[in-house]
């Protein structure tokens, strides 16, 4: 086993030897799935396994949808392969995530592997991307699955429920509790929360909360990939987009659960887009409050022309 930190500022060449296929730190694989990218690649070369020194992938700490592979995992594949008469074996290379970048442009590998949902925001955004085009590396985007049995069955196994705390709460307790149940998402682009209150006093009673789902199943992006991605869409391009917006979800719950709208206050960790803010001037809710801008304050001036209030509070 290697690990980044007895090489960055030695030798490389030990990993540039390998002229390995290099797999990116992954989030979890099942030992079926790993074994199946074995059976893949390991006849084109050796193979050269990221293994993340962080429990999870940066940016979704604590969310068990988003743990990284544990060696320990898949050790036994590994060590059978490495006692086989294979003309190629697998090595593997330990680092921190924000070390991906700089490993890319040393380890000389003759194409990259990254497992979908191993990264935080669309990959043609992220410094890894502009690394392996830097270096003229060529790169695939692969599932962590086996197939779409494999990836319903674990996303049942993980999926956690939405927050629904009882009692009052304050203006800052409900943007948190918005926050919590963005963490439900399974939308590695970006996770959105929200919570929906009616006051009571100077608190409010949490009636409602939900997250930005995929669809048409949790898993749906990680296994097929993300639409984004595929298309190198920016941001705030909602024509390739994989998720019914929390927004969304929020009034499609209101309405199966015949929730009353009327003079409630919506907490959301992210500004509404423009879509959702021009949906919501024809609601009932009557007040808005967030914790991050978006798409150059839009939803703020939009709804405030339709009488909402609209607050913003930084933590």
């Amino acid at each position: 086993m290697f690990d980044w930190s007895d090489l960055a500022f030695g030798s490389k060449k030990p990993l540039r030897e390998l002229k390995a296929i290099f797999v990116a730190a992954p989030r979890e694989l099942s030992p079926k799935r790993f074994t199946q990218l074995l059976k893949e690649y390991l006849p084109q070369g050796n193979l050269l396994l990221g293994i993340a020194k962080e429990e999870f992938i940066d940016g979704f700490e604590g969310q068990p949808q988003f743990k990284t592979l544990r060696i320990h995992a898949v050790q036994a594949i590994v060590d059978k392969v490495n006692r086989s008469n294979s003309r190629h074996k697998v090595y593997t290379l330990r680092y921190f995530q924000r070390e991906l970048p700089f490993v890319l442009e040393k380890v000389n590998c003759k194409r990259a592997l990254f497992v979908n949902g191993s990264w935080h925001h669309s990959f043609h955004m992220r410094p890894e991307f502009y690394a392996l085009t830097k270096q003229q590396i060529h790169y695939e985007l692969v599932s962590p699955f086996c197939n779409e049995a494999e990836a319903r069955e674990y996303i049942a196994e993980v999926e956690q429920p939405l927050p629904q705390p009882t009692g009052s709460f304050s203006e800052v307790e409900m943007l948190k509790i918005a926050s919590q149940a963005s963490h439900c998402s399974f939308d590695y682009t970006f996770q959105t929360g929200v919570a929906l209150g009616k006051k009571l006093g100077k608190k409010y009673e949490l009636l409602a909360t939900a997250c930005n789902n995929v669809v048409p199943f949790q898993g749906y992006a990680l296994h097929y990939g993300s639409l984004r991605e595929a298309n190198f869409s920016p941001a705030n391009d909602l024509n390739h987009y994989d998720t019914v917006h929390a927004e969304v979800a929020l009034l499609v719950k209101a309405q199966k659960q015949t929730i009353d709208l009327h003079g409630t206050v919506l907490f959301i960790n992210l500004l509404p887009c423009p879509t959702c803010a021009r949906m919501f001037t024809q609601t009932d809710i009557a007040e808005f409050v967030y914790g991050e801008d978006h798409s150059a304050g839009y939803a703020v001036k939009l709804l405030e022309q339709a009488g909402k209030k609209v607050i913003r509070v930084v933590k």
